[in-house]
């Protein structure tokens, strides 16, 4: 549906749908990505970072490509123009934010690592803020008590967990995946959400592609098992190509500040996931503390008025 820019945003009916559509979009992505934590650590003994990233990404460029090489043959002028944007969204985006999520998953449970990545939300914001764009007060709340949440989830609600070598790689990840999600709100306009995500899956392949070589000459390649390439599949078509979309598209309907505080609902995806699927006990204290997330995130989501 295409709105008249004649028309203001008081007056249009169209915005709040918008809006809603931008928050599903954005919960969506982030209930698929919590997987992917947990396919991280599963795989850290068996693949190496490195390639573990470069056949996710190939996998997600194989599985965009009947819906994007086309149209982005078509933007190639445009792509061409805003080259040095789409080369920054890969490197950002691709090659580097999941290298580190990889990278971190050797030394870090995955719980830890989707904790540590509920911090990026405040990056997003701060990158809008610096964009000139103002939160709102309501926003700006429900960033700091989403915020509280996370940190009394990290001092306390793990039951003391040691901070390790992976949680500074993690750190590491979500400075990156702020910046890319700060990014994509200045994407040109003429540049179409498909073509853009087949290009950024595109470069961003082929700049893991040196280091790719180098893991494969000093590491040697990992066994195909149904162990190892299901996981792959998994974050390569889930994470990936369906997750990188909704977000990218809900970043363009409500911007990187309200769909980074959805984002807060990480530590919480993964805590469930942890308890599902591993059996790791819940107790109050954690409880409390998703409370104050989702307390958060349902108080910063909400339309400003």
């Amino acid at each position: 549906m295409t709105v008249s820019l004649e028309r203001t945003p008081r007056t249009t009916t169209p915005i709040p749908r918008a809006a809603a559509l931008g928050i599903a979009l954005a919960a969506l992505a982030t209930v698929v990505w919590s997987g992917s934590f947990v396919t991280s650590r599963a795989l850290h003994d068996s693949v190496p970072p490195v390639q573990h990233a470069f056949w996710r990404w190939l996998v997600a460029l194989t599985a965009v490509a009947p819906f994007g090489a086309r149209r982005a043959w078509r933007q190639r002028k445009v792509i061409r123009r805003h080259l040095g944007f789409v080369l920054l969204a890969a490197l950002l985006g691709v090659s580097v934010y999941n290298t580190l999520v990889n990278q971190a998953g050797l030394t870090t449970p995955a719980a830890n690592m989707g904790m540590i990545m509920a911090a990026s939300p405040v990056l997003m914001a701060v990158f809008e803020r610096g964009a000139g764009v103002r939160l709102g007060t309501r926003r700006v709340v429900g960033l700091l008590v989403a915020c509280a949440g996370v940190v009394l989830l990290i001092g306390g609600g793990t039951g003391g967990a040691r901070f390790a070598v992976g949680d500074l790689w993690m750190v590491a990840a979500a400075c990156c995946f702020g910046a890319y999600s700060g990014l994509l709100r200045r994407k040109p306009a003429e540049l179409g959400g498909t073509a853009f995500l087949f290009t950024t899956f595109l470069f961003g392949t082929a700049l893991l592609l040196p280091a790719q070589g180098v893991s494969l000459a000093v590491q040697g390649g990992f066994e195909p098992t149904p162990g190892t390439v299901l996981p792959i599949l998994y974050v390569g078509v889930a994470s990936s190509a369906v997750a990188f979309f909704a977000w990218n598209r809900a970043i363009a309907l409500v911007g990187p500040s309200r769909a980074g505080v959805v984002y807060y609902l990480q530590p919480v995806c993964v805590a469930l996931l942890s308890w599902a699927l591993l059996g790791e006990a819940t107790g109050w204290a954690q409880m409390l503390c998703m409370a104050l997330i989702l307390g958060g995130v349902v108080l910063g989501a909400a339309t400003r008025r």
